[in-house]
């Protein structure tokens, strides 16, 4: 794949609270992906939503994400436990393992605009610091809890012009079409997302 060096090395395990839902992010490197915390409430009320809160959640309330290209997500085990929901009318889907209520991935609501987003709560914290590092920088940190002043602030233009080119790169290789949370024929969801009620929503508040 354009003349990378595939290393096991570089593969980042994950696994749901549970366990059955696992698999991998390949080659995942700060070259290829993008470690950031995001600290916006939609984020937040997702781990409050299935109360994996200490879970997924660090300590100024952001969720700490890595961003890769989408035919570099593998699902080991448990691919038919994946389900997905829309928090708000937005178009991002939030993917999850109903077995244990895990959230996992958040991905665009179809495989037209290719990316996927791991949570990396759900990987062993030293696999996240030996193969990523440290965040490149915080999404929202208006919305952040605590003391954020010597946080890196990461500006949502900055992380678009990242992502831009991977996106290019897996629609003109066809790599959108090797995401596995999508059909590769229609690039639709495997699984019918739902939408967060508005009684969900409100004892969110």
């Amino acid at each position: 794949m354009e003349g990378e060096t595939k290393s096991a090395s570089d593969d980042l395990p994950f696994a749901c609270e549970c366990g059955e839902v696992s698999g991998f992010v390949r080659q995942a490197t700060p070259s290829q992906g993008d470690h950031i915390v995001c600290c916006c409430s939609d984020c937040r009320d997702l781990a409050r939503h299935f109360r994996k809160e200490s879970r997924i959640l660090e300590d100024h309330g952001g969720t700490p994400l890595y961003q890769s290209r989408c035919a570099r997500l593998e699902i080991g085990t448990g691919k038919h436990r994946l389900a997905c929901l829309h928090m708000t009318e937005q178009a991002t889907t939030r993917w999850y393992a109903e077995c244990c209520g895990t959230p996992l991935f958040n991905t665009y609501k179809n495989g037209r605009i290719p990316y996927v987003t791991t949570l990396l709560g759900n990987c062993d914290p030293a696999s996240v610091d030996a193969r990523l590092g440290q965040p490149l920088g915080y999404l929202f940190l208006d919305e952040a809890t605590g003391d954020t002043s010597k946080l890196p602030a990461m500006p949502m233009s900055r992380l678009i012009r990242r992502f831009f080119l991977r996106m290019v790169k897996d629609i003109l290789s066809g790599d959108r079409r090797r995401n596995p949370l999508f059909d590769a024929s229609t690039l639709e969801p495997i699984a019918a997302p739902r939408r967060l009620r508005m009684e969900e929503r409100n004892a969110l508040l």
